[in-house]
């Protein structure tokens, strides 16, 4: 059976020496090694084969008996051989091709989750793009070789989000449709939507819907524009607004949901001078953002 094996190692000579000759009397064979290098001791990552009926507790011994300490034992499978220079090539790919997939894909790169682990002792790496924050967690504790790749990752992301706004700003905007001739829409708020209005025309409507898993404190928020109106901040203020409107109903936070190639999503937040934290799960992108701090929404 295949381990991915995490332990802090002494830093001097021969520890891995003897970690090895102990592998090798006990019938354990090491298949892949990271080494993230410390001042005074040293984390070493393993791939270990072990023999059968092998667990989590005989290979803390044997760990612990070659003078390793803060051990980490999780089951694996051929995946965790993959050659770990090409895995960040890789995920760097998949970034430049799709930003968005930012935290999909380097939680998956450092075997992380997006979400904290309830009632287990974890450690959690937080990395900025833009003006969000995107959080890892678990249970192995991230190296400083770690922070700086995971850091070197959210520059490439910030990178090709600033040349993003450069074309964007210095490119034509394709002609659209227009309602006749105002262009400022009037927000117009009843219950818990907000519509924009342009001549008497909802050209787009912000909604506070229900809690997120029973929490009060947490509410889908559903945004839509019209397509002929897009690209002109009415987005941006409809999410302002209608965050605004969730927070006077006794939200702390808004949870928006939409498909993972919408590219729209992370600007229109930026735009509004908002902090969120975003996850990707598949198809799909949720922004998490605070709104216990903002004005109440005259009505």
């Amino acid at each position: 059976m295949l381990w991915r094996v995490r332990a802090t190692l002494p830093d001097r000579p021969g520890a891995l020496a003897a970690l090895a000759q102990r592998c090798g009397e006990a019938g354990v064979n090491i298949l892949g090694m990271q080494i993230f290098p410390g001042l005074e001791q040293v984390t070493d990552e393993f791939v270990l084969r072990t023999p059968e009926g092998w667990g989590e507790p005989e290979i803390c011994d044997l760990i612990t008996a070659s003078g390793g300490g803060e051990i980490v034992v999780q089951a694996a499978n051929e995946a965790a051989l993959a050659d770990q220079p090409t895995r960040y090539v890789q995920a760097c790919r998949h970034v430049l091709e799709r930003p968005m997939s930012f935290p999909e894909v380097v939680a998956q790169f450092f075997d992380a989750e997006a979400e904290a682990p309830p009632g287990i002792v974890h450690d959690t790496m937080e990395l900025r793009v833009a003006d969000v924050d995107v959080q890892l967690h678990r249970t192995a504790p991230f190296t400083a070789t770690e922070h700086a790749r995971g850091a070197a990752m959210a520059d490439l992301v910030n990178d090709v989000l600033d040349r993003t706004r450069e074309s964007a700003a210095i490119g034509t905007t394709p002609p659209v449709r227009r309602l006749g001739t105002g262009s400022t829409p009037d927000l117009v708020v009843a219950g818990e939507t907000v519509t924009a209005m342009i001549d008497g025309v909802a050209v787009g409507l912000g909604e506070v819907l229900g809690p997120v898993e029973d929490d009060e404190h947490v509410r889908l928020v559903n945004l839509r524009v019209d397509p002929a109106w897009q690209r002109r901040g009415i987005g941006t203020r409809l999410l302002v607004d209608t965050a605004r409107l969730a927070h006077m109903v006794g939200a702390d936070e808004i949870l928006l949901t939409t498909q993972s190639d919408n590219q729209a999503v992370l600007p229109m937040v930026l735009a509004a001078g908002m902090r969120g934290r975003i996850r990707m799960a598949g198809d799909l992108l949720t922004v998490k953002v605070p709104v216990r701090d903002l004005k109440p929404l005259d009505r």
